[in-house]
């Protein structure tokens, strides 16, 4: 599939609006991490869907862009869409299982998503299938040991059928990632434990997708890993890079301030 570039900046600018309205309708708050990866799930999970493919979203926290992507791509309606956190919806804080064929695993406990896609993609492996496992994951979430546990067991099995996407935006739940436990997001760390790895611009969706291209291109028994350098909020000038706003929910008069900054920045394209 081929998109042109203000394609991509329309359907960004498109889920961020649609992303700040979940938040703002749910008075919630994990906003800028959700901004951080939108891009990153375009790329995975929009453009290059196959039916045979797998995704699974490990940084469950950023559930709401999960579920304004299932809704753009016709998986869930707009009514479904509607009871985000709301009594007895089916699309909490932090995605639920069984509910949605977008959704076949719950997520949020972090370290979990990698452990489940390396089982599925040595299932695939074992049954002879041509489909891939997509684990979209945080830079934070690198800290967990089950993470690494998890990439051995890839390494070992030879899973080049793994996809590792690390939205990495340098900010966790209390500091910076790097005064935590170190930056265990570095490319050095994943290509010495044998997987392909690559950098990447985490909001260029053309080039998050030609990377993907390249290294999926090659059959080598390395699973993958793509790093993605992005931005916490990006697109709201006040949430950008600003740790609270992995918390903080949006008071109306932020709302129509990022609703009118994402608009601008992403919508209004300029006709020569």
């Amino acid at each position: 599939m081929t998109t042109e570039a203000t394609d991509f900046q329309t359907l960004q600018g498109q889920l961020r609006l649609k992303i700040l309205s979940l938040y703002n309708q749910a008075h919630a708050g994990h906003i800028g991490c959700s901004l951080s990866c939108v891009d990153l799930m375009i790329a995975a999970l929009i453009m290059r869907k196959r039916q045979q493919d797998s995704f699974l979203l490990s940084k469950g926290h950023a559930a709401a862009s999960l579920y304004a992507c299932l809704n753009h791509l016709g998986e869930i309606s707009d009514e479904v869409l509607a009871t985000y956190y709301k009594n007895g919806t089916t699309l909490p804080a932090h995605p639920a299982p069984n509910k949605h064929d977008g959704i076949p695993f719950a997520t949020g406990s972090l370290g979990h998503g990698l452990p489940i896609g390396s089982g599925i993609a040595q299932a695939s492996k074992l049954l002879g299938e041509d489909s891939r496992v997509y684990v979209l994951m945080s830079d934070g979430e690198t800290n967990e040991g089950t993470t690494w546990e998890a990439a051995h067991f890839a390494v070992q099995r030879g899973l080049d059928n793994l996809v590792v996407l690390i939205d990495k935006n340098g900010l966790q739940g209390f500091d910076q990632t790097a005064n935590v436990l170190g930056d265990t997001a570095d490319i050095r760390t994943w290509a010495a434990m044998g997987f392909d790895t690559v950098e990447v611009d985490g909001h260029d969706v053309q080039a998050i997708l030609t990377t993907i291209d390249q290294l999926t291109a090659v059959s080598n028994g390395k699973p993958k890993v793509v790093i993605a350098k992005t931005v916490k909020g990006k697109g709201v000038s006040y949430m950008e890079n600003r740790l609270e706003w992995h918390y903080l929910p949006m008071t109306p008069a932020q709302y129509e301030q990022a609703h009118a900054e994402v608009t601008e920045r992403y919508l209004s394209v300029q006709v020569a």
